[in-house]
């Protein structure tokens, strides 16, 4: 069975400020923070829509060069966009396609975009983006203990 959240980090740790949602999922699996599940994957795809099932909640992470710095945190629901028929979809066409496939909603989704400025395949992490990724990450943590916290009273 799975566990009652999932963290899903999608990033390239090749690509700059691209690796900051493996990079969050990293630091948040020291954590030792009960029932969460850890994904990383480069990109979104259709076959990821097994992933949610079973789940109380979902926070996706990824990169993000129109947020405001440091992040944007917000809950998603389901939305058909162009994605849903490339090979690389966005959280909201994953959300979609899982009410397609199974009949019902998905669990409770949120996304968590860090401020990103560069994504050149070879270059490291900005300085700017590491510091975005820091506070990030506290917030990150803090939400998941939230709701591990929810999750017993349950």
């Amino acid at each position: 069975m799975p566990t009652s959240t999932l963290v899903f980090a999608i990033g390239n740790e090749s690509r700059g400020d691209d690796a900051l949602a493996p990079l969050l999922l990293h630091r948040l699996q020291t954590e030792n923070i009960p029932q969460i599940e850890f994904i990383e994957d480069f990109q979104l795809q259709v076959e990821h829509v097994t992933d949610l099932l079973g789940r109380n909640a979902v926070l996706f992470v990824d990169a993000d060069m129109s947020c405001a710095a440091p992040f944007h945190f917000s809950e998603i629901s389901a939305a058909q966009d162009n994605s849903y028929t490339s090979h690389a979809m966005t959280p909201f066409a994953l959300l979609h396609t899982f009410r397609q496939v199974y009949g019902n909603d998905a669990p409770k989704c949120f996304l968590l975009r860090i401020r990103g400025y560069g994504f050149e395949l070879g270059d490291e992490p900005s300085k700017e983006a590491a510091d975005n990724l820091a506070q990030a990450t506290v917030f990150a943590r803090d939400w998941l203990e939230q709701q591990h916290r929810e999750d017993a009273r349950q």
